[in-house]
């Protein structure tokens, strides 16, 4: 496994997927933007269009070959090998790249866009081959550090296109020969680069390929939603594209007629954003400790809504005419906000949409990770396409661009708000973080003994009513809590556990039925390979001191043999969550940016577990001094 990120940049099993991935995508956007910039402020005229048609028609027809081929190229990239598959396609992008050095050079515009359709049926097929690649080579602390690089990567080599596609598409000189060089020259390297990609062997080399591609796109779409976790973060992702393609699509358009720029202003834009995803990307690695941390999906949100409704108020204008390039437009009032706000528009856009990629390559089916994301390229397509007719509505209806992004902006807080209303886990994760990133200052001691697969138990003392939010925080698999009925009544607290899908248990005396009910959703969970934890004292400690463990361990051990592994929290005894004046949460809080420790001891083995044995254990870590 590698200590971070940039270190899988020195390995073989990623790095030349790695440079195909971003060779492509830089390509792509030569060819894009030099073909946009002509439209946008030379040729759209002289055929009888307005520009804004024009460019949101040619952003509709990359888009659709992803609605109508992605789930037979799902198939495809499940039942080849898919590193054999990847040469085969950059063979095409020298083909299409052919082509397309052909329009240019004969000034044919409506066949440039044919090209265009073409490019995306080439992306529409390497897209399930690229996100069903990562999870075969890389373990699952990997993935959001993996994700992140790609992201990044095809974010700067967007906008390397960018700036060497505007450069070449708003020359008055006649640079045919060099497009047509670049382009060409792009895709041979890709496919040089995609020769050293390590074989990926197939995952359903049985499969029989559906070549309906209706009735295969309903039955893939129909499979993604038996996932409901899945299905959401496909939702999530989607509803960025929807929201970047309004976005990036608009750019030309909207330097000209709302910042008065030209094509080097478009351009600066353009690289703000890419710039922003790049940095938010690296970013969300970081502050994801090495763990799949869905609580930065809506700090996400938040941001990519905070930053268009500044983007909105700080140039409001509309119908003006290209006056200023670059340099003038950095010496003007209100250009280093617009910029500030486009790159934190792209910066939350990369916490919002990494977490998501990394969830589904997580927690995906492996078998069918590559159709999962043909599924997601549908209705990423489907949104896209929606975000352009959406963007023809709004600015045929008279509304000026500004107004366009301040639209979407609110709309993305309803999008969010019923996403994380299906998925509540995704705030409960973003107050974990929080709580653990602010208010404890945590070390750990141990964590790296926990299995990264299987099930088993984690058995803790239990201190404050934050002990789980700690514990779910730190450690990397996902944890299913086993907590007293009566706490979930509470106001805060028990609406938190609730979003964790926590199991609620009773005494016998209390409520049996609720006690055989937990015991069975316990037993569920070990057998399907989850972690669960439970705190066998029962309550929350009155004094501090380690209380009598119940029986329940023995029981949910003897129904499903499985290890347990002894935990202790050191620190948080006194602290506003803990029962240190009588009652917890009230008063002023106390021991702020205390130092938490959390030790992990050595597995007990099913058949040695007894509670006595675990209250042994436990409390030798307690009383064991870490440094």
């Amino acid at each position: 496994m590698s200590d971070n990120q940039f270190s899988l940049l020195k390995e073989r099993r990623f790095f030349p997927f790695f440079l195909t991935q971003a060779l492509g995508a830089a390509n792509d956007n030569i060819f894009k933007n030099v073909l946009v910039m002509l439209l946008t402020y030379k040729v759209a005229g002289e055929l009888g269009e307005s520009s804004s048609l024009m460019v949101n028609l040619a952003a509709i027809l990359f888009i659709l070959p992803f609605f109508l081929i992605s789930a037979t190229s799902g198939q495809l990239a499940e039942k080849y090998e898919k590193s054999r598959s990847m040469r085969w396609l950059k063979i095409s992008e020298i083909a299409i790249m052919s082509l397309a050095a052909i329009g240019f050079y004969f000034n044919q515009f409506y066949f440039l866009l044919f090209v265009l359709f073409l490019m995306g049926f080439q992306s529409a097929l390497f897209g399930p081959l690229k996100f069903g690649f990562l999870p075969q080579h890389l373990e699952t602390e990997e993935l959001v550090g993996g994700n992140a690089l790609v992201e990044t990567g095809t974010f700067l080599a967007i906008l390397i296109g960018t700036i060497v596609g505007s450069i070449l598409g708003k020359s008055d000189s006649d640079l045919t020969s060099i497009i047509a060089l670049v382009i060409i020259g792009m895709s041979i390297a890709g496919y040089l680069a995609s020769r050293k990609i390590p074989i990926t062997p197939a995952v359903a080399p049985e499969l029989k390929i559906n070549w309906n591609i209706f009735t295969e796109s309903v039955r893939n779409i129909r499979f993604i939603r038996q996932d409901k976790p899945v299905f959401l973060a496909i939702l999530g992702i989607s509803w960025f594209w929807f929201y970047g393609a309004t976005y990036l699509v608009q750019i030309p358009e909207y330097t000209k007629s709302t910042l008065a720029g030209d094509e080097s202003v478009a351009t600066l834009l353009l690289g703000a954003f890419c710039i922003g995803i790049g940095l938010g990307s690296i970013i969300c690695e970081k502050l994801s400790s090495g763990h799949v941390e869905v609580g930065l999906v809506p700090i996400g949100a938040f941001g990519l809504s905070y930053f268009a409704y500044d983007l909105f108020l700080t140039n409001q204008s509309t119908g003006l005419v290209p006056l200023h390039d670059f340099k003038a437009f950095l010496q003007s009032d209100g250009s280093y906000r617009v910029l500030f706000d486009c790159t934190m528009i792209g910066a939350f856009g990369g916490l919002f949409t990494v977490p998501l990629y990394s969830l589904i390559q997580k927690i995906g089916n492996k078998k069918h990770m590559s159709r999962i994301f043909a599924g997601l390229n549908i209705v990423n397509a489907f949104f896209m396409v929606l975000s352009g007719a959406f963007a023809i509505l709004i600015l045929g209806t008279g509304y000026s661009i500004p107004e366009l992004f301040l639209i979407t902006s609110i709309i993305n807080i309803l999008v969010a708000a019923y996403i994380f209303t299906k998925a509540p886990e995704y705030i409960f994760r973003l107050i974990t973080w929080l709580l653990i990133n602010t208010i404890y200052r945590i070390r750990r001691h141990n964590l790296q003994s926990i299995p990264k697969h299987g099930g088993f138990v984690l058995v803790c003392n239990h201190v404050s009513f934050v002990d789980a939010l700690i514990i779910a925080g730190y450690c990397k698999r996902n944890v299913r809590f086993v907590m007293y009925h009566k706490i979930f009544k509470l106001p805060i607290i028990g609406t938190f556990f609730k979003m964790a899908n926590t199991i609620p248990i009773a005494p016998a005396h209390e409520d049996k039925e609720m006690m055989e009910n937990a015991f069975d959703k316990i037993a569920s969970e070990l057998e399907s390979g989850n972690v669960v934890c439970i705190f066998p004292e029962g309550k929350l400690t009155p004094d501090g001191k380690l209380g009598e463990f119940k029986k329940g361990i023995e029981k949910i051990i003897q129904r499903t043999p499985v290890s347990v592994y002894p935990m202790a929290l050191k620190g948080l005894w006194g602290s506003w969550f803990s029962r240190y004046n009588g009652k917890a949460m009230q008063g002023f809080p106390r021991k702020f940016m205390a130092k938490i420790r959390l030790v992990v001891g050595s597995p007990l083995l099913p058949e040695q577990v007894t509670a006595k044995l675990l209250h042994e254990k436990v409390n030798e870590l307690l009383e064991k001094k870490s440094n």
